[in-house]
């Protein structure tokens, strides 16, 4: 059967040292799991279980330059570790849950704040204010086979050569384990899923210029320029 219009282009990433790439399939987020970063929001960092919400698949983009976005005026940046599932499955146990992992990247939650903080105060969805295009920027993907799983490690973005975020991966309230088990308690996982896991305090404004630099230790580095 033929189809009414060409089907989109897949999301992919590329993994760093091999003439492989990863499809991307779904996109979740773990919100809130640094305490830091829960009180600068306003919240309780108590170790409440976790909670997600989604991005769609094509807000997933390469480092470069992406446009600085539509219908906001206060764009937030989110440096986080992301986690690319290789094996899937549901109801994931905490022990075995690394053994799903393919690899890890570092990516960029960018958020439409004002949008978010309206669908707050209305009791509305997040959807508009994460999951709008090129909100996700992901760097080229390390193989945990040859990295391993790390779970502690600087994590830090600058804006222009000035840190505005800094912490480590050993602050997550769940750690990546904890995290896959949960989720896979809710939903099936599929090779090609994303999980970005959160993000340390110093969340703030980006604007049209600024150069935006990300890195994870033993992860590698993701760049992005807003224009």
């Amino acid at each position: 059967m033929a189809y009414a219009f060409a089907p989109p282009p897949i999301t992919v990433l590329t993994v760093a040292g091999e003439d492989i790439s990863v499809p991307v399939r779904r996109v979740h987020c773990v919100g809130r799991n640094y305490a830091a970063h829960a009180r600068e929001m306003g919240h309780d960092p108590d170790r409440e279980p976790p909670f997600f919400f989604a991005k769609p698949t094509d807000a997933v983009v390469a480092g470069g330059t992406i446009p600085y976005p539509r219908a906001t005026t206060d764009v937030h940046h989110e440096i986080e570790l992301v986690v690319i599932i290789g094996e899937g499955g549901r109801n994931i146990s905490v022990d075995n849950a690394l053994n799903h992992v393919y690899g890890y990247a570092v990516g960029i939650d960018f958020t439409r704040r004002d949008i978010q903080a309206e669908a707050k105060k209305a009791g509305r969805p997040w959807a508009m204010a994460k999951g709008f295009d090129q909100s996700g920027p992901v760097s080229d993907v390390k193989l945990a086979a040859k990295i391993g799983h790390p779970d502690s490690g600087l994590i830090w973005l600058k804006i222009n050569g000035e840190t505005r975020q800094s912490g480590d991966l050993k602050q997550q309230i769940w750690n990546v384990q904890e995290t896959i088990s949960y989720l896979s308690s809710l939903v099936d996982l599929a090779p090609g899923d994303l999980i970005f896991t959160g993000t340390p305090d110093g969340v703030g404004p980006v604007n049209r210029g600024d150069k935006i630099e990300g890195h994870i230790d033993g992860i590698g580095d993701l760049v992005v320029t807003i224009e």
